[in-house]
């Protein structure tokens, strides 16, 4: 068993549930705005993981908000809520978003995938 020190030392990599990948998706993001106001928002991910992701917002969400995250090529809905928020350029604001439930296949293939076929042979 770890020590208490020895998991305070682990990076937040080491931490995660599983691993992110580098993808930039397109999605559509629904939530409600101050006096549940509903918003619709055309964003896209930095990052991508099977817990979650890093999306790009306009509209002001805060911790703990709960999204719904629609994959516009498959038309899937995911529910997530806000865990982070992060930088902001004035318009808008990187928001890690975490799902209910792990959703692997909530992305187009994977990073992984993608670097595990890269190394096979072509086809002659």
């Amino acid at each position: 068993m770890r020590s208490q020190a020895a998991v305070l030392a682990l990076s937040s990599s080491e931490r995660r549930r599983s691993q992110r990948y580098l993808q930039v998706v397109p999605l559509v993001i629904r939530g409600e705005l101050e006096g549940k106001k509903v918003f619709w928002e055309d964003s896209f991910t930095s990052n991508v993981s099977a817990h979650g992701a890093l999306i790009v917002l306009a509209s002001r969400v805060r911790i703990g908000q709960k999204l719904v995250l629609m994959n516009p090529r498959t038309w899937q809905e995911e529910d997530a809520q806000v865990s982070r928020l992060g930088t902001s350029d004035g318009a808008r604001t990187q928001v890690g978003v975490e799902f209910n439930r792990a959703v692997p296949d909530f992305w187009p293939a994977d990073a992984s995938a993608a670097k595990s076929t890269s190394s096979l042979p072509a086809a002659s």
